[in-house]
């Protein structure tokens, strides 16, 4: 619900949001949350194992990962980092760690984003990554404030 009250100091009017029982705040953060733990297990898994995406819009992972200049044995890292950050994303009672691994999730697809920028591809090659940045965006935002550093 939406309240105007005057400020109590200024005597400004202003306009507050009466919190919905916090409900619809934590059902944008587990939903984004959600889907990004889902999308770096799934990349990051298909990394580790090196399984080629077929019918994916980006590149495939070794032939995408060679063709922009990079060492093989990056996936291999990539993948643990993703798997890491994905399970250090659900886990519950450590903000600190779940701060890093937002962090370490933001470079890591800032990165990946860059690299496509860098290497020329069509911007259909870009969607997963920026999709994943966004989610990681949303769910770092909307996280409750037990999951935040306090």
């Amino acid at each position: 619900m939406i309240f105007t009250r005057p400020h109590p100091i200024r005597g400004l009017w202003f306009v507050t949001i009466k919190p919905m029982k916090n409900y619809v705040f934590r059902s944008i953060y587990w939903v984004s949350t959600i889907i990004l733990v889902a999308g770096l297990l799934g990349t990051g898994v298909q990394q580790l194992l090196r399984v080629e995406a077929e019918g994916a819009l980006g590149p495939a992972f070794a032939w995408g990962i060679q063709q922009m200049g990079y060492p093989l044995y990056l996936l291999t890292i990539l993948g643990v980092w993703k798997v890491l950050g994905a399970i250090a994303l659900v886990v519950p009672k450590y903000p600190l760690l779940q701060e890093w691994a937002y962090a370490g999730i933001f470079f890591l697809l800032a990165g990946a984003l860059f690299s496509h920028i860098a290497s020329g591809h069509s911007w259909t090659e870009m969607i997963a990554s920026v999709t994943l940045l966004i989610l990681a965006g949303m769910s770092w935002y909307w996280r409750p404030a037990d999951r935040r550093i306090r």
